[in-house]
């Protein structure tokens, strides 16, 4: 099991309980919270991570709705809700302004706190994620398929549920891996995981996305068979001043290309926060 930070359930008024960790980092340091993809929790997506950017930042990650230890609601898994919930946690942290860190669905997350949060956020960093994940026929099927099946996932009971989610999922995905990301994986509330990913298929920022007057740094993997890198390209392109770091890696680069993943990343948030103070002070990008 890797060396986790300190972990805590944190109650998030009108919303639900959620799970996180938190570094403190240096004394005064600017905070980064990070945003896991679909499917995974903060520290399956992160773990890589932690330690290295908590030399620079107080560091923050949320397990998102249905994953994890996120929270459980019978409300239908939006998109902009998981952006509101990592509003409202900063809220219960005391934290004015951060730097959303948002990895595949994290990074549609990261998009719409700036849409949803603008006051809040200092600047983004977006890592193997696009502006849009469905195009083609073939994708709008698949993600159409997603939505059929989660509607019929809210009339199914829940152990029903659960046994399908380890036969057809769990079991096949997690047998290779250790325990502790095993566990994690199980831990999902498979009906929020569907809609997720239905959710992620209807996403499309493109019209907007050239609006964002933040700092913006964009990691691409360079050979990613999930996110196409044409379209993390593309995301780069429309959002004005974005700069690049680019990684030889397939999706899951933040761990299993990790020692060129992480510095990038690391160097990646630095970056954005200098261009943030830099634009508080009254400077230029």
């Amino acid at each position: 099991m890797p060396d986790l930070p300190p972990g805590r359930h944190v109650e998030l008024p009108g919303r639900g309980t959620t799970y996180i960790r938190e570094l403190a980092g240096p004394p005064g340091a600017p905070t980064v919270m990070l945003l896991h993809g679909w499917t995974a929790t903060a520290d399956l997506n992160f773990f890589t991570c932690y330690t290295a950017l908590a030399e620079h930042f107080r560091v923050v990650a949320i397990d998102h709705r249905g994953h994890g230890r996120g929270i459980r609601t019978p409300q239908p898994f939006r998109l902009a809700d998981c952006a509101d919930d990592a509003a409202a946690l900063a809220d219960q942290l005391g934290i004015a302004t951060f730097i959303p860190v948002g990895y595949s669905m994290g990074g549609t997350v990261a998009q719409l706190m700036w849409r949803r949060h603008e006051q809040r956020v200092r600047g983004l960093v977006l890592a193997a994620t696009s502006a849009y994940f469905a195009s083609s026929a073939r994708e709008r099927r698949a993600f159409t398929l997603l939505t059929g099946i989660s509607g019929a996932a809210r009339v199914t009971p829940k152990p029903v549920r659960d046994w399908i989610s380890d036969r057809l999922y769990v079991s096949r995905k997690t047998m290779t891996w250790e325990p502790w990301a095993a566990h994690q994986i199980a831990s999902h509330e498979w009906r929020q995981i569907l809609e997720a990913g239905a959710a992620l298929g209807r996403f499309d920022s493109r019209e907007w996305l050239g609006n964002i007057d933040v700092p913006v740094s964009v990691v691409i993997n360079m050979n990613d068979r999930v996110v196409r890198t044409s379209r993390q390209r593309q995301m780069a392109l429309i959002i004005p001043g974005a700069r690049t770091w680019q990684i030889d890696g397939d999706h899951d680069s933040v761990w299993a290309n990790a020692q060129d993943f992480v510095p990038a990343l690391v160097e990646a948030c630095l970056d954005v926060n200098r261009r943030a103070v830099d634009l508080a002070a009254g400077g230029t990008d």
